[in-house]
């Protein structure tokens, strides 16, 4: 059980925590600036401004070079697992919510008519914009610049 204490003495996970939580926040800012109403459930969904996959490994990836080295094997570990999250966040899940937005347009077509659909519609908001993926990536690198004192 002591072990488990110790994870909340992981000064990197939580900076990287933060970052997570600080872009969600910012979604939640950014979406009541455009559509002039409080939405809740923008602390809690994919996709949108800015992204907070990015700003969770960027924080992560730079703490851990804050701390382990900017030349040490687990900055490039996480570095890696970084990129990685980010293309998915900007490449596969875009796509994927492009391939709803379209599906759910040939069901509203289809069955416009009258006929029953039971299925919930696809959701369409799964992925970023490569801007929004960029914004999460500074956003974490800086909460991470900002919490190197408490490395």
């Amino acid at each position: 059980m002591q072990d488990f204490g110790n994870i909340l003495n992981n000064q990197v996970l939580l900076v990287a925590i933060i970052a997570c939580l600080v872009a969600q926040l910012c979604k939640l800012l950014v979406e009541l600036t455009k559509n002039r109403k409080l939405n809740l459930r923008d602390l809690v969904t994919t996709g949108g401004m800015p992204s907070a996959h990015s700003a969770f490994v960027a924080a992560l990836a730079a703490g851990v070079g804050q701390t382990m080295g900017w030349d040490s094997p687990d900055f490039a570990i996480a570095t890696i697992f970084a990129v990685i999250v980010m293309y998915d966040a900007a490449g596969v899940r875009q796509a994927a919510g492009k391939q709803a937005r379209i599906l759910n347009q040939i069901i509203d077509e289809i069955f416009t008519e009258g006929k029953d659909f039971n299925e919930d519609r696809l959701k369409e908001l799964l992925g970023h914009t490569p801007f929004q993926v960029i914004v999460g990536l500074l956003l974490g690198i800086a909460i991470s610049c900002l919490a190197a004192p408490a490395y």
